[in-house]
């Protein structure tokens, strides 16, 4: 298990070169790739122009978000499809063989049945074009109420329809995006994730979720840091279940951008590292490593 940075996740942007910087700077060992920016530079300069930073800085690259929009129509999904395995290829180059996506909790064009039919077969379509190069896929979804408010229709947006639509996918590479913070926002608890197989687990996100708001009323805003003062989930108790399972991908904070009271790239990358380092040393983890 290693302490992962995801620049998105916290509003923060940047060359390459900075965002590394960034990285190692303030005690991360791994990053998230902007695939396609790297796949590019892979195709104008060559792979070694474009993993160079990357090797001299002796980084880990955590995952890749899927790098287009799959509920598409038809021949729009097919055009992409076709082009995941030169992205997933680049980034295998850097060792990065976990790509994620995020599931909507509700819309308007399927009922439920419908859409999980839709979903089962583009992912399916999804896993194949990735498994020659050997990256798995990891599945997300989002719990909170209002997103669902206004929609025609419902969609997963717990942690056992999400499983139950990775196994009906039958891929050998289709796992799950765990976030704890949605675990909890959905009713779930940290034994849900204890039943999970460390194997099923691609990536994890955790953030913390004020213990003054009921479930009903969560938020975007409701994503505090690790180790709020007024938080409510044991994420040092879900590391260590994570750790004990032999879970040893990235752990990445995804918190609200409200959390944080400036925009200077070098004091946001701080809170969220500082945050983090909490809850590690809670869990009794090894910077970079599942103890043994």
């Amino acid at each position: 298990m290693f302490k992962n940075l995801s620049p998105s996740a916290i509003g923060v942007s940047g060359h390459q070169s900075e965002i590394i910087e960034l990285a190692l700077t303030f005690g991360f060992d791994g990053f998230d790739l902007d695939v396609a920016d790297f796949a590019t530079r892979a195709r104008l300069r060559g792979m070694p122009y474009a993993r160079r930073l990357i090797d001299s800085a002796k980084i880990r690259v955590g995952t890749f978000q899927l790098p287009f929009e799959w509920d598409t129509e038809d021949e729009r999904f097919e055009e992409e499809v076709k082009k995941l395995p030169d992205y997933a290829a680049a980034a295998a180059e850097v060792g990065c063989t976990r790509c994620v996506a995020t599931l909507s909790p509700a819309g308007d064009k399927r009922p439920y049945h419908e859409n999980f039919e839709f979903h089962r077969h583009r992912f399916a379509a999804i896993c194949a074009a990735l498994k020659p190069v050997g990256t798995r896929i990891g599945l997300g979804f989002q719990a909170a109420e209002y997103l669902r408010k206004d929609r025609t229709f419902q969609f997963i947006h717990d942690l056992d329809a999400l499983t139950l639509l990775t196994n009906m996918v039958d891929a050998p590479n289709m796992g799950l995006l765990l976030d704890v913070w949605e675990v909890v926002a959905c009713g779930g608890s940290l034994e849900a994730i204890r039943s999970l197989p460390a194997e099923q687990i691609v990536a994890v996100q955790i953030a913390d979720m004020p213990a003054d708001v009921a479930l009903g009323g969560l938020n975007a805003d409701c994503r505090l840091l690790p180790g709020a003062e007024n938080g409510q989930i044991d994420l040092a108790g879900a590391l260590m279940i994570l750790s004990d399972a032999g879970y040893d991908g990235p752990v990445t904070v995804k918190p609200s951008r409200r959390v944080f009271q400036t925009r200077r790239r070098d004091v946001v990358v701080r809170q969220v590292s500082e945050a983090l380092d909490k809850v590690w040393r809670a869990a009794g983890l090894v910077r970079g490593a599942v103890p043994v």
